[in-house]
């Protein structure tokens, strides 16, 4: 069976609707007026959580003008196409607003949200993240300023500046020349829920290398021809999934058992038989690893509860 060239189904995670406007990110006049501005759109994000208004056929953002957000720490998230500017506000949900709506996560909302909700909460999540590790200056020690509309953070002491960061990450569909995908569970997982490899890229490393390296490392099979699928990142806390295509050459399974507590290869008919019997358990919408898995099988497989 042929495998598709491009993912099938969207990246939930991986879309966005608005001009990320980062010009305008030290525009104080800019931002001030923005931020009187009654047009203007906020939304509150605490420990990755925001407020979400649920309808029978999806949800959205709750969207408050800036003079009902409390204080807190600003994002500027970008403006769109009407010229609305979008801020997120780093701030404890307060009582009043949580009547307007449900607090939940990126994995919960994701599927629910539009393409400009997702954009815009996947953004704010890895904002603050950012934050919440990177307070003092690795240089000297001091506190750090937040400036560029939460984008970077100064050190006073020294001047030093300081970017949010993304850990690149491969995450790779290994198949072989029989048919059969290698799905595998880390041990702090229960038995059932599998997903494809994936690792972290190392210093001077290409994304390439990085995919035949750890596939190797966690399970002894050596690959080749690894075949960029697409991205999308992965907020948990700092992460850019980049998925991959890549075949096996060598079929034994030597499990890192530090890594890997259980791997095994299974036929297009074996996955779908175990899906449905709840034997098998596979990642959930929003995990590029789905589309991954879907591509390979050449369908949408019915939905699961991780």
């Amino acid at each position: 069976m042929e495998i598709a060239d491009g993912l099938l189904g969207p990246l939930l995670l991986a879309r966005s609707a608005i001009d990320r406007s980062a010009a305008l990110r030290g525009d104080e006049e800019w931002l001030r007026r923005a931020w009187e501005a009654e047009k203007t759109r906020v939304f509150l994000i605490h420990d990755g959580r925001t407020l979400v208004r649920r309808f029978t056929d999806g949800a959205a953002l709750v969207l408050t003008s800036p003079a009902e957000a409390p204080e807190g720490t600003r994002y500027l998230l970008g403006v769109d196409e009407d010229g609305v500017p979008y801020f997120a506000v780093n701030a404890p949900l307060p009582e009043p607003l949580r009547s307007t709506g449900d607090a939940v996560g990126l994995r919960e909302a994701a599927v629910l949200l539009d393409d400009r909700d997702a954009g815009l909460l996947v953004y704010a999540v890895a904002l603050e993240a950012w934050h919440a590790s990177h307070e003092y200056c690795p240089r000297c020690g001091g506190l750090t300023d937040v400036t560029a509309s939460g984008h970077m953070r100064v050190c006073p002491r020294d001047g030093s500046q300081h970017f949010p960061r993304v850990d690149p990450a491969v995450i790779m569909l290994v198949h072989d020349d029989e048919g059969r995908i290698l799905l595998a569970r880390g041990p702090q997982w229960p038995r059932g829920r599998m997903s494809v490899l994936a690792g972290f890229v190392e210093p001077g490393e290409s994304l390439e290398h990085a995919v035949v390296r750890e596939v190797l490392e966690e399970v002894g099979v050596a690959v080749t021809a690894p075949r960029y699928l697409g991205s999308q990142p992965w907020p948990f806390p700092r992460s850019l999934m980049l998925g991959f295509f890549a075949r096996a050459v060598t079929t034994d399974l030597r499990p890192d058992l530090e890594e890997i507590a259980e791997a095994r290869w299974l036929s297009r008919e074996e996955l779908e038989a175990q899906v449905r019997s709840g034997d098998l358990v596979l990642p959930g919408q929003v995990s590029i690893a789905r589309r991954l898995i879907e591509t390979w099988y050449g369908a949408p497989i019915p939905d699961t509860d991780w």
